[in-house]
């Protein structure tokens, strides 16, 4: 029988705390929430590697470094409301419930969000809402929202998902620059969003998120 404690223990300290991410609650919930549990299963045993983890239709569960550096700049309190987009199986979001008062997670692939649910249901974790629609839109209506986070490649950040963010909330993503990505976190101050390097990290494009394409004439 596979010791997932043990891979979660080694995933801590050989990915997450060299990436210079130390703050207790992220790690407390990275140690806590088993990750094998929200991979499809063909995939458990490769859950603990730290690369991006293919979970079908094109999508990815980040890998563990990208997750706790972007929490990590995020500064998430206890208080805060969180939006967690393309959230898959639902491993962000058991990761955000354990840091944060409430989270709305969203989905696109209606079976997955059920599931989703259900694996955090199972767990025990009832301050966090599994959502399906498209990730584009977000989910106005539990908003405004003190961090947002964006599990996938974006190319542009759609209005409406930003319109969402609270005033002095702080919104991270992975954005898509041709071959390489980088996070990028931005602060809402005035109705604006500033904008500032993070780290680098790549995933793929999520739909809703494609920058349109520009005709020339």
């Amino acid at each position: 029988m596979t010791d997932y404690a043990s891979r979660r223990t080694m995933m801590v300290d050989t990915q997450v705390r060299p990436s210079d991410v130390t703050k207790f609650p992220i790690i407390d919930a990275m140690l806590s929430v088993p990750r094998e549990q929200f991979v499809p299963n063909s995939q458990r045993e490769a859950a603990y590697v730290g690369e991006n983890l293919d979970i079908g239709g094109g999508r990815v569960l980040l890998e563990p470094r990208t997750l706790g550096k972007m929490l990590d700049v995020l500064d998430i309190q206890p208080q805060h409301v969180a939006l967690d987009l393309g959230c898959g199986l639902g491993y962000s979001a058991a990761i955000l419930a354990n840091m944060c008062d409430f989270v709305v997670a969203v989905e696109d692939d209606e079976a997955r969000a059920e599931e989703a649910q259900s694996l955090l249901s199972e767990l025990g974790i009832d301050n966090a809402a599994i959502m399906a629609g498209p990730l584009a839109e977000g989910s106005k209506k539990s908003g405004p929202y003190d961090v947002i986070m964006i599990e996938g490649g974006v190319q542009t950040v759609p209005d409406a998902v930003l319109a969402q963010l609270r005033e002095g909330g702080r919104i991270a993503c992975v954005f898509a620059e041709g071959n390489l990505g980088v996070v990028r976190v931005g602060h809402k101050l005035d109705g604006v969003i500033n904008w500032r390097f993070a780290f680098n990290a790549s995933a793929p494009v999520l739909t809703g998120f494609e920058k349109e394409a520009e005709f020339a004439l």
